[in-house]
């Protein structure tokens, strides 16, 4: 066993003992790999970034975007060349997985790497080798070989079912991008595609960068809860917890100011959007993005979120009155609940009720608690295990990241997990799960492992302090690591279709579901226990804690709408209005909150970037989890056939099966979902008639484990309730 502290005295403790002389703190290697100061890694050494020879300086990005150019000729010619069958779509792949892992690794190392040089160099490797992607979606000869497949029923009648999803994929792909268009118009789809690259970049870029104002703008009294930089002071974030309002006001105010060149961006990346969905046959972007998702339309997700809002309206007034009311209770300078007061008074009104106190929890949530406790739960219930690995010199970008082998108990190695964890200057504030490779068989009969980057925004460990989280870091940490083994265990065949690869409105479900178990006390106790004195997370604590989550939990259900119809309204039908005026209108109408002049909320909405008509897709993913919970893990949430269940039938697909067959167990291989007997005698009389909405028993379930089971919202720089960005 490895110690955590040297300088602390430690005996051995055997687990569940309640008379106890002395208490102990042991760790696995997994937990006291994260809870110690890491040993130092030489970072400048020939073997590259993730082992990819040449990536050892920020030139390196170029070679590695010529040798995929020259792989892919390669494989076009054997695409346009070759007869039609499985080798077409096995040449398709290949072609998708040499392109992907130089873009995919870019599209890591343009936001993570804490090198300038790095990051400019992966920019550019991003927009190159989109540029090419966006040339191939509209070539005609590539596009021929691939539909000279699909139009002869014997050869498909001759795939397997994985091997022909793959190939309507890589069809729909062509369809999207205008392959059907003439040739001038193929062009014209080719450049506006190239400047979304850009307007994307530049949009992202500008949603984290802070604002400043003059010093002497603000008090002097609260000058000091902010950066000062000379005679200037920066705002990057909200601020949302600060016990002060004047602090949480100034903030809001100055961090959402408009910026006239960001509000430009926003205002062409939405046009070219639109201009391009038009010019592929799309009424809207929203049309188009939403084709071939369980939503289908956006008509069904403004359904979905109205339906939703009716079902929220009662309780989220009433959530908003406790905080109206602990707000005069503080003696406040106003009585009126403002949006910055959201997240503030919500804690509040928690922990009133349930005294949780952030601060009273972390001592048992160490980091390297937390990880054993997720390497204990997937061991038991997967059969799968974490070990830490020391990485090569020159493979990690920061001395600070952890790398784990994710390894099964039968099969072996499974792929590599590196752990970005820890904050640093330059790194965004936000928690992502990035694909670096994507697991694919290939013609050698071997398995391509599967490569993937957890980013968080932690306070790193000290000598004597392991980092320390809170519940909702701690949450989050489970939420990420969800989407990790989303992409470990997604053993497809191709790389198109693997891990996280699938339907934007069923990823978040494996990662959706981490938070069931994070907040389950048969789960916690595993692993919650006191840095220094061993002693386990009292059950009355925990259960304090997952009572307060019905406190404001509709208001906090309420706000993630809000974003999801602003998103969905975004990419519809052009409204010939301003975006902050539309964000007026939807505020008032989905949030309940007054909107406040000078602010633009919408410029530090970073999920439209990589969510774009999507955002749904939190809320709908939400549900789905819900539903498996309660009909696979509620009872016993360490069931080892459940789990494995669970991974031959949703994980292990990817994108390779269609999510609805697997949530609506339309095929007897996948998951059933019969309604849980609360639900089956008074469902239709729960539901108010709504003649227009869609004929879909699905949607109305969602909505009722929604309005059941309120639960941790997805954040992004906006009304949220903590410092972190959730993808």
């Amino acid at each position: 066993v490895v110690m955590m502290l040297a300088c602390q005295r430690f005996v051995s403790v055997v687990r569940n003992s309640r008379t106890l002389s002395r208490h102990v703190t042991t760790w696995s290697p997994v937990g006291a790999a994260f809870n110690a100061q890491q040993r130092k890694v030489d970072l400048f050494q020939k073997n590259g970034l993730f082992g990819v020879p040449g990536l050892s300086t920020p030139a390196g990005f170029e070679v590695a975007q010529q040798r995929a150019l020259r792989e892919t000729e390669q494989l076009v010619e054997t695409a346009c060349n070759n007869p039609p069958g499985a080798l077409t779509v096995e040449t398709f792949d290949q072609l998708s997985d040499s392109l992907c892992k130089v873009a995919d690794l870019a599209d890591f190392v343009k936001v993570g790497h804490p090198d300038p040089a790095f990051r400019d160099a992966a920019e550019k490797a991003c927009i190159n080798i989109g540029t090419v992607v966006e040339r191939l979606n509209t070539n005609v000869e590539l596009c021929r070989s691939l539909k000279n497949l699909l139009d002869n029923k014997e050869v498909l009648d001759s795939l397997d079912p994985d091997t022909r999803r793959v190939a309507e994929l890589f069809m729909f792909d062509f369809e999207i991008s205008g392959i059907h268009l003439d040739e001038s118009k193929r062009g014209k789809a080719v450049s506006l595609n190239v400047n979304l690259l850009d307007l994307n970049n530049e949009f992202l870029n500008g949603t984290h960068l802070p604002n400043r104002i003059e010093k002497t703008a603000l008090p002097e009294h609260i000058r000091h809860c902010f950066s000062i930089d000379g005679n200037s002071i920066q705002i990057g974030g909200l601020h949302a917890d600060s016990p002060d309002e004047l602090v949480r006001e100034a903030a809001y105010k100055i961090f959402l100011f408009p910026n006239s060149s960001l509000l430009l961006c926003l205002d062409d990346l939405l046009t070219c959007r639109n201009e391009l969905a038009k010019l592929v046959g799309y009424e809207s972007f929203a049309h188009r993005a939403l084709n071939g998702t369980m939503a289908k339309t956006p008509e069904t997700v403004m359904k979905f979120l109205e339906l939703l809002t009716d079902k929220l309206s009662d309780r989220t007034a009433k959530d908003f009155n406790l905080m109206r009311d602990m707000k005069m209770k503080m003696n406040s300078r106003s009585t009126v609940l403002m949006p910055w007061d959201h997240s503030y008074f919500s804690s509040a009104v928690r922990a009133e009720r349930y005294n949780i106190d952030p601060s009273l929890y972390s001592p048992y949530f160490s980091l390297g608690a937390c990880m054993e406790g997720l390497n204990m739960l997937f061991s038991q219930l997967l059969g799968v295990s974490f070990q830490n690995e020391q990485p090569m010199a020159g493979e990690v970008w920061s001395e600070e990241v952890r790398k784990l082998a994710v390894v099964h108990e039968t099969e072996g190695l499974l792929g590599y997990i590196y752990c970005d964890f820890f904050r640093r200057p330059d790194k965004p504030h936000q928690d992502c799960h990035f694909t670096i490779q994507g697991g694919r068989l290939k013609k050698d009969g071997e398995y391509q492992h599967p490569v993937v980057v957890l980013m968080l925004s932690l306070p790193p460990p000290t000598r004597s302090t392991p980092t320390l989280l809170n519940p909702g870091m701690m949450e989050n940490l489970f939420h990420e690591m969800g989407h990790a083994m989303h992409s470990m265990l997604g053993r497809t065949r191709y790389q198109h279709v693997t891990g996280t690869r699938c339907s934007t409105d069923f990823a978040e479900v494996p990662s959706i579901l981490m938070e069931f178990f994070a907040t389950d006390y048969r789960v916690v106790n595993q692993f919650a226990r006191h840095y220094q004195t061993g002693q386990p997370l009292p059950k009355s604590m925990v259960s304090r804690l997952c009572e307060s989550k019905r406190i404001c939990g509709a208001a906090d259900t309420q706000l993630q709408v809000f974003y999801a119809a602003l998103d969905q309204v975004y990419h519809g039908k052009p409204q010939n209005r301003s975006t902050t005026d539309i964000l007026k209108k939807m505020q008032e109408k989905f949030y309940g909150l007054p909107y406040v002049p000078n602010t633009a909320w919408q410029l530090r909405f970073s999920h439209l970037i990589g969510y774009g008509a999507k955002y749904y897709s939190y809320l709908m993913s939400r549900a789905i989890a819900s539903m498996v919970w309660r009909q696979c893990f509620q009872k016993d949430p360490f069931n080892r056939d459940m789990g494995e269940r669970y991974r031959r039938e949703m994980l292990a697909h990817g994108g390779s099966k269609e999510p609805m067959l697997m949530v609506e167990g339309k095929d007897t291989h996948y998951f059933s979902w019969p309604l849980p007997s609360s639900l089956s005698l008074g469902f239709l009389h729960y539901f108010s008639p709504i003649s227009s909405f869609p004929r879909s028993p699905l949607l109305y379930i969602q909505v009722y484990f929604l309005t059941q089971l309120p639960k941790r919202k997805e954040t992004d720089q906006g009304f949220h309730h903590d410092d972190n960005v959730d993808f």
